[in-house]
């Protein structure tokens, strides 16, 4: 999917894209030469994410959207395809979480959950996986997360939704490489993204020795760290021969054996 000179643009589509880790993978492709369609709820947020884009020349377009309603997304595509004229990679990273006692979580809070991380990725893939069909060709990544393999108590949505975007990458991966499409899922550990918000809201982030020392790698993940494992993963060049597969990007801390002192 690299942009080569004489080629047509390549087009990406990014969830969630205002904020966090989606407004750093919004901001690498465009970096990157590829025209950036975002659908994030935060117009405020959003619109900035565009204006930043144009500044430094690349091409951009932005649509406030609820991933978990099938219109919204039929819309969102709709415009990217008229504006952008086409979708050749679509990063499934807009998500929630609802924290709380399982034994008194109320199944409202369970449906948005769900609805968001589990719905709106499958919505997002098959309205892009339509398009990329007719293409011939595509990459989806859907963002799920260590959460999907591990846990913390009470967070069982986020958990269940995560995990089941696990599935639904080994699942669609199948389904859609006969049309050229890959699918493949990137699972953060810690990323720190407080640093990555709308300007008016952003923080610098401070973190101690012990957050460090939890990471073999030393340190905690960046944004940056996940856009790069995208570019890799929407590359035929570089991953051309990969797909249904779950990359964990969490600097060892799932691998690491830590003992209560």
């Amino acid at each position: 999917m690299s942009n080569h000179a004489g080629s047509p643009q390549p087009v990406v589509a990014i969830t969630g894209g205002a904020q966090g880790i989606g407004r750093a993978l919004a901001y690498a492709f465009a970096k990157r030469g590829y025209a950036v369609s975002i659908a994030d709820p935060d117009k405020d947020a959003g619109f900035e994410v565009i204006r930043e884009i144009r500044r430094f020349d690349g091409k951009g377009v932005y649509l406030a959207a609820d991933v978990s309603r099938e219109e919204d997304v039929e819309r969102w595509m709709r415009v990217t395809l008229a504006e952008l004229g086409g979708v050749h990679a679509l990063i499934n990273n807009a998500g929630i979480g609802r924290g709380g006692d399982p034994l008194e979580l109320d199944v409202a809070e369970w449906d948005r959950v769900i609805g968001v991380n589990l719905r709106g990725t499958f919505l997002c893939s098959r309205a892009a996986g339509r398009i990329m069909k007719r293409q011939r060709r595509g990459a989806i990544v859907n963002i799920a997360s260590t959460r999907a393999l591990m846990s913390e108590p009470h967070t069982e949505a986020y958990a269940a939704s995560k995990g089941g975007i696990l599935a639904l990458t080994h699942a669609l991966a199948v389904s859609l490489g006969p049309h050229g499409v890959r699918v493949n899922a990137v699972s953060p550990g810690w990323i720190e993204t407080r640093d990555w918000q709308y300007s008016a809201r952003a923080t610098e982030p401070v973190h101690s020795d012990r957050d460090r020392s939890q990471h073999p790698v030393g340190r905690v993940g960046k944004p940056e760290d996940i856009a790069e494992a995208c570019l890799f993963l929407v590359s035929d060049e570089t991953s051309g021969f990969l797909t249904g597969q779950n990359l964990v990007i969490d600097g060892g801390m799932t691998v690491k054996m830590i003992y209560e002192e």
